[in-house]
């Protein structure tokens, strides 16, 4: 069964979207992209990422949605207004009945190149490996790209292991 996975890659200026198809051990890109967000408005910026990320979702109908986890930066106020624009996202997704998967940037890492302290050129080169693109994406695409990788990675694993005695298995 074929599952689309869109994977978000937040950021105030700037979010990333990625979106891959994902059939058994097989992923397939989809599209990527990012929304760029030019106005001073803080209230304007976040109204923009859930307008345009509720835009994609209609656009590219995924089943799924997973975003990267905010982590605490030296700056709390950029920790907030990150969190801030990843609420937004979120919201978009939930607008519109998706399930919610959140995983941190080291584990995105660790599932897409095999180390959690991989570099954005690392990041990239492999989205472009793992999903056979002629060229890398864009940045914070391919950031967004890798949230679907790990997702659907992820979601494989679970798969196979056995369920606990609640009949959970996360």
């Amino acid at each position: 069964m074929m599952v689309r996975i869109l994977g978000i890659d937040p950021g105030s200026r700037l979010t990333g979207y990625g979106v891959i198809d994902v059939e058994g051990n097989h992923s397939r890109y989809v599209s990527s992209g990012c929304i760029r967000i030019s106005s001073d408005d803080w209230g304007q910026r976040l109204g923009t990422i859930f307008v345009e990320l509720g835009t994609i979702i209609r656009e590219f109908n995924p089943h799924e949605f997973a975003v990267e986890q905010v982590f605490m930066h030296r700056n709390a106020d950029s920790a907030l207004k990150l969190g801030q624009a990843r609420g937004a996202a979120i919201c978009a997704g939930v607008a519109h009945d998706l399930p919610l998967s959140e995983y941190a940037a080291r584990a995105i890492k660790q599932a897409v190149v095999g180390k959690g302290s991989a570099n954005k050129e690392q990041v990239q080169h492999m989205v472009k490996v793992l999903l056979n693109l002629n060229a890398s994406p864009q940045e914070d695409a391919a950031d967004a790209l890798a949230v679907a990788l790990c997702h659907a990675h992820t979601e494989q694993t679970m798969k196979h292991l056995p369920k606990t005695q609640t009949g959970r298995r996360r």
